[in-house]
């Protein structure tokens, strides 16, 4: 692949994601929206049907993404690690800072740039990817932000449900029939751009009082990524495709969620706010520099 068509790759992979969010962003500022049913129906609905659909196919085999899933769990909490001796020097709480640096944008950004940057054939990677950050997110996430969270919460979420679901049928083998599954992956494909859709909304809510913050993390998130993505590639190794889809996810920016489960603990959420909304516009810039390598 010469360089004008690599070129073109990207654009053909980011602009598709810029201009849904963008739509997301103008419509809200002409007209102000609230998304939260929306956001609701996407997590409790759409989204468990994208991860049911995904897993019950034939095609997928949970044993071949162990690799790729034990790498994605050491990238977000070496994250973490990596960022938390900073926290002093920043003069910022390790509950406000650490969280948005391990936990990033693999639903609302991370599945749709990786099905346009590798084709159909990354749906089902880019769903693992997005499990592992959130099984991780509503475990090692929560705890840190307050050590009595029950954790066996996480069995009544509609996500795990669809995983445990899905899981289940992908090892019996076990197919749907046609009209069921056209339903289910009916469902499924309204998540993604909903999900872009409402990250634009959230834009217009950007918090500049703490800007320099948000700058600075905006720069952290995708650096300590890509640092343990590296530093596990030298140590352990994963196939040369495999390592293109962890550096991807590795370099997303903090995901929305952050802001919302800092708004719950009364975790400073205006700073955590500022990080994860300049982050995401940053990664207009940072994301294409990552596929230009990856790719």
């Amino acid at each position: 692949m010469d360089t004008s068509e690599l070129f073109l790759q990207i654009l053909n992979t980011v602009f598709p994601l810029v201009s849904i969010v963008l739509v997301g962003f103008l419509y809200a500022r002409i007209r102000p929206t609230d998304m939260t049913v929306a956001n609701r129906l996407n997590m409790s609905v759409f989204i468990p049907a994208l991860i049911f659909s995904v897993m019950a196919a034939k095609e997928f085999h949970i044993a071949q993404y162990q690799g790729l899933i034990v790498a994605a769990a050491c990238v977000v909490l070496g994250s973490g690690l990596l960022v938390w001796p900073l926290c002093r020097w920043l003069g910022v709480s390790a509950k406000t800072l650490v969280p948005p640096m391990m936990f990033n944008n693999s639903g609302n950004l991370g599945i749709p740039l990786l099905v346009l940057a590798f084709g159909e054939k990354a749906l089902p990677i880019a769903v693992v990817l997005f499990l592992t950050e959130n099984l991780l997110h509503f475990t090692v996430g929560m705890y840190l932000l307050d050590p009595k969270t029950k954790l066996t919460n996480i069995l009544k979420m509609p996500m795990i449900i669809a995983t445990i679901l899905g899981l289940i049928w992908s090892l019996q083998g076990w197919t749907l029939v046609p009209a069921i599954s056209v339903s289910v992956d009916m469902l499924g494909q309204i998540s993604i751009p909903l999900m872009l859709f409402a990250l634009g909304v959230r834009m217009t809510e950007v918090d500049l009082s703490h800007w320099k913050l948000g700058v600075i993390s905006g720069l952290l998130c995708p650096l300590s990524g890509v640092i343990i993505a590296f530093i596990w590639q030298l140590m352990v190794g994963l196939s040369a495709e495999n390592f293109a889809y962890l550096l991807v996810f590795a370099c997303l920016p903090p995901a929305v969620l952050n802001y919302m489960v800092a708004e719950i603990y009364q975790q400073e959420p205006h700073k955590v706010a500022s990080m994860v909304l300049i982050g995401n516009l940053m990664s207009l810039a940072i994301v294409p520099c990552v596929l230009f390598y990856a790719l």
